[in-house]
């Protein structure tokens, strides 16, 4: 009979998810990823045609300017689209009118720039509803209310000419204050105008604050007053330049000679150091020690000779045969004072232990030296040595 060898199957162990099972579980997702990147190429692709963007003359959508741009066209005044800083200030003059329509996204360097530029261009500059950021630099004099108008349509209520040849119009927006005396504060809300205009002075044109955006689009043209007040207020000279600021414009991260710690606001810097100091306090409260340890009871009693044992497998690891030496003897020190009339607090005191154990066993006080206040044990077979001559002098002791 032919014995067979049996050899035993082995079998994977390995939890490890194989690329199969991976892309099984995970096939849903990738899918449903793919599908969404694919529609928002195919969305970006199909209004990629000739939409710009809010406020732009070349835009016809709803909330575009293309329609106040053909109309200026048709009585004669030119649109020139600028995006940069540079071309804004190069195409400011006296026949020119210059439009920003977002001041606030410019930074504090651009607007120093572009009001030098127009302030003694002699031309007209208009401010799209500027915002507390900008409007103080771009039309000194000038502070943005924080509340805003909840009307939409307002009244003139005003001697400028083109708003009373206007009415009523879309103006609510943003309110503003003004200290100048002679600018004339139109279309006010709750008494606070929500357009301005700063009068020109010799050699100076004239700024026009306007609160809000809505004269100027292409869905609100032709409603109330709109059209005309646009017309009139941008149609004041041959040419109108529409600047509309742009990320890609060098100069608005053009920071000139300004160190990195120069561009941080001022309150980062003060909360940095309230940090540092609150870090400090932090520091010292913790490391200081608010009166005496609390004992704290244990949520398990524990047997004496459990913490003995652990605390001797500790020594023993530690190969601190000199501290288990030493809390060996100081123990039976402390047990054999009080029994030979030694007060404890000098119980570790050679001078007084000694003679009176002599007395009382008639013992070698070398010997009985040696053992309570010797050198530490060489091995674990001499500390074992000494902890039973401790325990044999203290039952000694005790029985006589």
């Amino acid at each position: 009979m032919t014995q067979a060898t049996l050899t035993p199957t082995s079998t994977s162990t390995s939890a490890s998810p194989t690329a199969r099972q991976v892309w099984t579980r995970t096939r849903g997702v990738v899918l449903a990823l793919v599908v969404l990147l694919v529609a928002a190429v195919v969305i970006a692709v199909v209004r990629s045609d000739a939409r710009h963007g809010r406020l732009d003359p070349r835009s016809a959508d709803p909330l575009g300017s293309r329609a106040v741009a053909e109309l200026l066209a048709d009585q004669g005044v030119s649109t020139r689209v600028v995006t940069t800083l540079g071309q804004a200030r190069a195409a400011a003059g006296p026949d020119a009118t210059l439009l920003i329509a977002a001041p606030d996204l410019l930074t504090k360097r651009q607007q120093t720039l572009l009001h030098t530029a127009t302030a003694n261009s002699g031309g007209r500059t208009v401010l799209v509803a500027p915002g507390r950021p900008s409007v103080g630099t771009l039309a000194p004099g000038v502070s943005a209310d924080p509340a805003v108008s909840f009307d939409s349509t307002l009244s003139p209520d005003c001697t400028l000419p083109a708003a009373r040849r206007a009415g009523s119009a879309d103006t609510g927006g943003v309110r503003y204050i003004t200290t100048a005396p002679d600018a004339d504060a139109c279309y006010p809300s709750d008494g606070r105008p929500t357009l301005l205009r700063l009068p020109a002075r010799p050699g100076n044109g004239d700024t026009v604050v306007l609160g809000a955006p809505d004269i100027l689009s292409n869905e609100r043209l032709d409603e109330q007053g709109n059209a005309s007040l646009a017309l009139q207020l941008l149609g004041s000279r041959s040419h109108l330049v529409w600047y509309l600021p742009s990320l890609s414009d060098t100069s608005a991260t053009d920071a000139g000679d300004r160190s990195f710690f120069d561009l941080l606001p001022s309150g980062w810097l003060w909360g940095t150091l309230q940090l540092f100091v609150a870090a400090a306090l932090a520091a010292l409260w913790r490391a200081r020690r608010l009166g005496p340890l609390v004992p704290e009871r244990l949520p398990v009693a524990i047997r004496a000779s459990e913490t003995a044992e652990g605390r001797a497998r500790l020594y023993r690891k530690a190969n601190a045969r000199d501290r288990a030496a030493t809390a060996l003897r100081s123990t039976t020190r402390t047990r054999l004072a009080p029994l030979v009339g030694v007060p404890p607090a000098q119980a570790h005191a050679p001078e007084a232990l000694l003679p009176a154990l002599s007395a009382h066993l008639d013992g070698d006080g070398q010997a009985l030296h040696q053992l309570l206040f010797g050198p530490p044990p060489h091995d674990d077979a001499a500390l074992v040595s000494l902890a039973d001559q401790l325990d044999a002098l203290a039952r000694e002791v005790r029985h006589s």
